[in-house]
C-alpha cells in the first residue's frame, strides 16, 4: 500500500489532481479520504455557533479520528468514514465504508499539518495555485454548492480564508515532496506522480 497526502489552499485544484491520478488506476486499486469528512461533530453546538465555525483552522478537524482511520487502513482494516454537511455544519448519520486499497489518497487543505499523519505518508504533495485564481474558484463553488452570495464569499475570503491560508496552509508546503503549480492544469506534474505510482499497482 502507498499512502499519498495531497494538500493546498481552498480552490487550488486538489480535487482535480486527485481525479486525474485516480482515473489512471483501476477503480478497485484506489480510495480517497477527504479531510473535509473529518470536521468535528458539532452536536453540542447551537445553530448560531455552528454558523461561526472557522473551517480553515486546524481546530475544526477531528485529527484523532483521522489518524486512527488512516492507521487502520494501513494495517489492512476497513473503516467507516464520517460524512459532513456544510448546509447544517455538522456530521450526517450516514458513513462511507472504506476498504484498504493499494493506493490511499488523503486530500484536504491541511493534510500535511500534523507530524503523525505525515509519518504515515509515502508521498506528500502540495497543490499551489495563484490566490486570485483560487478566489474565483471559491466564489463559483460556494455560490453554487453552499448557498452563499458572492459578497458573503469575498468577505469570508478576506477575513478568514486568506489569513488562515497564510498562517496554517502555506507553511505546510515545506513538507511536500512534490509541489504542483497550477493545480489540475499541470499535466507534466501530474504525470510525474502517475509514474511514481504505476510500479506499485
Amino acid at each position: 500500500m502507498i499512502i499519498i497526502g495531497i494538500a493546498g489552499g481552498t480552490g487550488s485544484g486538489k480535487t482535480t489532481v486527485v481525479k486525474k491520478i485516480a482515473e489512471t488506476l483501476p477503480p478497485d486499486n484506489v480510495a480517497v479520504i477527504p479531510l473535509d469528512s473529518y470536521y468535528n461533530c458539532t452536536d453540542d453546538l447551537t445553530e448560531e455557533q455552528r454558523r461561526n465555525i472557522n473551517f480553515d483552522h486546524p481546530d475544526a478537524f477531528d485529527w484523532d479520528l483521522l489518524f486512527k482511520h488512516i492507521s487502520e487502513l494501513k494495517n489492512g482494516h476497513a473503516v467507516e468514514q464520517p460524512t459532513y454537511s456544510y448546509v447544517i455544519s455538522n456530521r450526517l448519520k450516514e458513513t462511507v465504508h472504506v476498504e484498504p486499497k493499494p493506493v490511499m489518497i488523503v486530500e484536504g487543505i491541511m493534510t500535511l499539518i500534523k507530524d503523525e499523519l505525515r509519518n504515515l505518508m509515502d508521498l506528500k504533495i502540495f497543490v499551489d495555485t495563484d490566490s486570485d485564481e483560487r478566489l474565483i474558484r471559491i466564489i463559483k463553488r460556494d455560490v453554487i454548492e453552499r448557498g452563499r452570495t458572492a459578497e458573503m464569499v469575498m468577505e469570508r475570503y478576506v477575513n478568514v480564508l486568506k489569513p488562515m491560508h497564510l498562517e496554517f496552509i502555506e507553511p505546510t508546503k515545506r513538507y511536500a515532496d512534490i509541489i504542483i503549480p497550477q493545480g489540475g492544469d499541470n499535466e507534466k506534474g501530474i504525470s510525474i506522480i502517475k509514474k511514481y505510482i504505476s510500479p506499485i499497482v
